[in-house]
C-alpha cells in the first residue's frame, strides 16, 4: 500500500497529513504559515512538516508523493503558484522547489478545488457522480467534480462564483468590483454588514455584546449566536446571505447539472440558519427537472477535507502520469 502527504496551505496555518489509499488520514499536524517570512521559509517548513508527519506515523520510506492545496491562482500542470494574495506569492515554482527538498513528486492545485475534491470523493459526496462544492468563508468559491475528476475550464479559472454580480448589491469587493456575491454573502461580508448596522445605531443584541471598543472582535459565529437568541438583525443578515447564495446557485445548477451541492467552510458551520433560506430560494427558481434531482448537503470532513483532497488528487495525477 502507498501513502500520500496532503498539505493544505492557508494564510494563517499549514495543515500537513499522511493519507492512505482509502483516503483515511493517519496523522497530521498544524503550524503557523508565517508567510511574511517569504516563500523559501514556507517551503522549508512544508518539507520539515512532511518529514515529521511521516516519521511520526512510522512511514518515512513509504511516501509515494505530495499534494498541496494553496489559495489563489495556480497552474497545476507546471506546478506553479501563479498568484496568491494571502501568501504574497507570485510565480513560485512550488512543485519543483518542494520536490527538490523532499525527493518526492509534488502536485499542486487551488485550495478550494482540493477541499471540494476531498468532500466530493471521500466525504459528503461519496458515491455521487456529479458534485458541485461551494465554500463560504472569508471568500466564496466553488469547484465541480465529474465522476471523480475536477473541472478546470480554460486557463484553470473555473470556480470563481463569488465574483458574480448580484442584483441590488453595492458593497465593494476585494476584486475591485462592487456588488459581488462574496462581498455580501461571505462570512466576512456578513460581519461587515453587521458592523455597519451597529454603527448606524440599529437595534440589536450585538451592540450590547460588542461595544465600539470591541466591535472588531465580532465574528460570523457571533451572528449565529445572536440569531439563536432571537435577534432580528442577525436573522436579517443571515437570511439575506442565504437568499443571495441560493440565487447564485440557480444558474450554476442549470449550467453544470450537479446531483449534489456540498456547502463547506463557515457556511457549513452556520447550518440551517444559512441553508434554509439558501435552499428555499434556489429551489423556488430552478426548473422542475433540475429541482427534482438535486440536493444540498453540508461538508463532513472538516479540516481533513483539504488534506485528503490534496493527497488523493496527487495520487490520481501521479497514476495518470505513469499509466
Amino acid at each position: 500500500m502507498s501513502f500520500w502527504i496532503g498539505i493544505d496551505v492557508g494564510g494563517t496555518n499549514i495543515v500537513c497529513g499522511i493519507v492512505n489509499e482509502k483516503g483515511e488520514v493517519l496523522g497530521s499536524l498544524k503550524k503557523p504559515t508565517e508567510a511574511y517570512l517569504g516563500s523559501v521559509s514556507v517551503l522549508d517548513k512544508m518539507a520539515q512538516m512532511t518529514l515529521e508527519v511521516a516519521a511520526t506515523a512510522g512511514l518515512s520510506h513509504q511516501i509515494a508523493g505530495i499534494g498541496i492545496g494553496i489559495p489563489g491562482l495556480v497552474d497545476p500542470w507546471n506546478g506553479t503558484a501563479v498568484y496568491s494574495a494571502n501568501l504574497n506569492w507570485r510565480d513560485v515554482p512550488l512543485s519543483a522547489e518542494l520536490s527538490k527538498r523532499t525527493s518526492l513528486p509534488v502536485y499542486i492545485d487551488n485550495d478550494v478545488r482540493m477541499y471540494v475534491y476531498g468532500e466530493a470523493v471521500y466525504g459528503a459526496g461519496q458515491g455521487v457522480d456529479y458534485v458541485l462544492g461551494l465554500t463560504v468563508g472569508t471568500g466564496i468559491a466553488s469547484a465541480m467534480v465529474n465522476r471523480g475528476h475536477l473541472h478546470y475550464g480554460h486557463l484553470n479559472l473555473a470556480g470563481e462564483i463569488g465574483h458574480g454580480p448580484m442584483e441590488g448589491e453595492t458593497a465593494p469587493c476585494g476584486c475591485g468590483f462592487d456588488g459581488c456575491l462574496e462581498a455580501s454573502a461571505s462570512a466576512s461580508g456578513m460581519v461587515r454588514e453587521a458592523k455597519r448596522y451597529i454603527r448606524e445605531g440599529k437595534e440589536t443584541i450585538l451592540s450590547e455584546w460588542f461595544p465600539e471598543d470591541k466591535l472588531d472582535q465580532l465574528s460570523a459565529a457571533d451572528l449565529s449566536k445572536a440569531m439563536d437568541a432571537g435577534d432580528p438583525l442577525a436573522s436579517e443578515i443571515m437570511n439575506h446571505a442565504g437568499e443571495l447564495l441560493g440565487k447564485a446557485l440557480v444558474p450554476a445548477v442549470h449550467i453544470l447539472s450537479p446531483e449534489v451541492i456540498i456547502i463547506g467552510g463557515g457556511g457549513a458551520m452556520a447550518g440551517e440558519r444559512l441553508l434554509t433560506p439558501l435552499i428555499q430560494t434556489m429551489m423556488s427558481r430552478l426548473l422542475p427537472d433540475y429541482r427534482e434531482h438535486v440536493s444540498i448537503r453540508t461538508a463532513t470532513l472538516g479540516d481533513d477535507a483539504g488534506v485528503i483532497g490534496s493527497a488523493m488528487q496527487a495520487k490520481q495525477r501521479h497514476e495518470l502520469n505513469h499509466s
